[in-house]
């Protein structure tokens, strides 16, 4: 870990200044910082970055291009852009999706104003270490009144015969009264299993009266260690529905936040995760509402199979000052073996009165009844788990906005439980 090469890094990427100095700074204050609190995860010893910044060469592996459509589009292996697809009348209306250094010539003005605003360098440990080490990343932003209908993809390809970190910076600008949805996929491809780590942060900025509808599919594969931080900043008026699976088959923390500064604005964050082997998998899921009239609400439902460990910290704070707030949050988990281990831990934290809060937590076994029911009607043991399963985690699935995406969250469900 040195300055240098982080120095060395930035200047053959033609960063600007002010994104050097950020990185140093960054590191500079990487001993002072504590790592993020995650309850009842035992992360500690975990590695999460050996502190090199370096690139991946040219990848073999290439994905396949041809099922895809013709909606906008970013794809990205390592650290490499391998594809850019951006209709013609979204260019002309100043929309912008592409890497770093491009999105630095395009637009410098608007990358400075809004890196970093979601997230503190200072926060903690792991958020100086992304903003000291990210080595690839990717930007969207939609200009103010702009709409779009069709579905913005992006695809980020971590290759499995690669010990490069895996430390990706993804900045969604949505400009005021804007309206797009947005689907991204994190996944690990290629033969081999070359162990490394993954430093993810995904920032929206959501300005006045902007509706967001951000969905994920996390598959990173099981030589991974990650550490993944998904945050909203929302003004006035702004909304983002959030729907997150988290299938991935290494051992993973993250924390999906969402910040609600502006006066009405609105979070609804759904999260499934299904943890299976022996891997464990630590969720911290955040609304806090520092605006009047705020609306935050957490939807959390989970599946463990084999001896995996998930853990559901569901959190919401209204802070004080805002009045009229409303906090509620939902956690289930549902545990498919004698060995698996799961916490469903709801956290309210209230400094402000005329208010609205409220959470819901359990962990259990598939109901018997649910089962009796549908082999009743014929099904045999395993395809009427089955169903129960799907319908448990429905209230995200059916959330993604492309069908072809539904399917293969449900076929990645299908393939975990076929594994047991």
């Amino acid at each position: 870990m040195s300055k240098e090469s982080i120095i060395a890094f930035s200047q053959a990427h033609a960063e600007p200044l002010w994104l050097q100095e950020l990185r140093l700074s960054a590191f500079d204050q990487l001993d002072q910082l504590d790592l993020p609190a995650i309850e009842r995860v035992k992360f500690h010893r975990w590695n999460l970055g050996d502190g090199r910044i370096c690139e991946n060469e040219a990848s073999g592996v290439v994905p396949d291009f041809t099922a895809l459509g013709s909606n906008p589009k970013l794809v990205q292996v390592g650290t490499n852009t391998v594809l850019e697809q951006l209709p013609a009348e979204l260019a002309q209306q100043g929309v912008v999706f592409t890497d770093f250094e491009t999105a630095f010539e395009l637009i410098p003005d608007v990358m400075e104003r809004h890196f970093a605003k979601a997230v503190a360098l200072n926060e903690d440990k792991l958020a100086a270490y992304h903003y000291a080490y990210f080595n690839s990343a990717a930007v969207l932003y939609v200009p103010d009144a702009v709409e779009i209908d069709q579905p913005i993809e992006s695809y980020f390809y971590q290759d499995r015969s690669s010990a490069v970190p895996f430390n990706k910076h993804v900045l969604i600008i949505a400009g005021k009264h804007s309206r797009f949805q947005y689907l991204e996929r994190f996944e690990s491809i290629g033969e081999g299993s070359e162990k490394t780590s993954a430093n993810i942060s995904v920032q929206v900025i959501a300005q006045e009266g902007a509706q967001v509808k951000f969905a994920a599919i996390d598959r990173l594969g099981e030589n991974l260690t990650t550490y993944i931080s998904r945050r909203g900043h929302l003004g006035r008026d702004a909304s983002i529905d959030w729907a997150l699976g988290i299938m991935n088959e290494g051992n993973v923390i993250a924390d999906f936040d969402s910040d609600l500064i502006g006066e009405g604005s609105h979070a609804n964050l759904k999260v499934i995760g299904v943890s299976s082997g022996r891997q464990v998998q630590g969720i911290d899921t955040r609304v806090t509402n520092f605006g009047c009239n705020t609306v935050g609400h957490i939807l959390q439902h989970g599946v463990i199979l084999e001896r995996g460990t998930l853990t559901f910290n569901g959190i919401g704070h209204i802070v004080k000052g805002a009045k009229g707030a409303d906090a509620q949050q939902e956690s289930r988990v549902l545990m498919l073996s004698d060995s698996a281990r799961s916490d469903a831990n709801p956290i309210l934290l209230i400094d402000e009165n005329e208010v609205t809060a409220g959470h819901a937590a359990s962990i259990g076994q598939v109901d018997p009844e649910d089962m009796y029911y549908l082999m009743s009607r014929g099904l045999d043991q395993e395809t009427a788990e089955r169903l129960v399963i799907r319908g448990f985690l429905g209230a995200v699935i059916t959330e993604i906005p492309v069908k072809e995406v539904r399917d293969e969250m449900i076929a990645v469900i299908d393939e975990k439980l076929n594994k047991r």
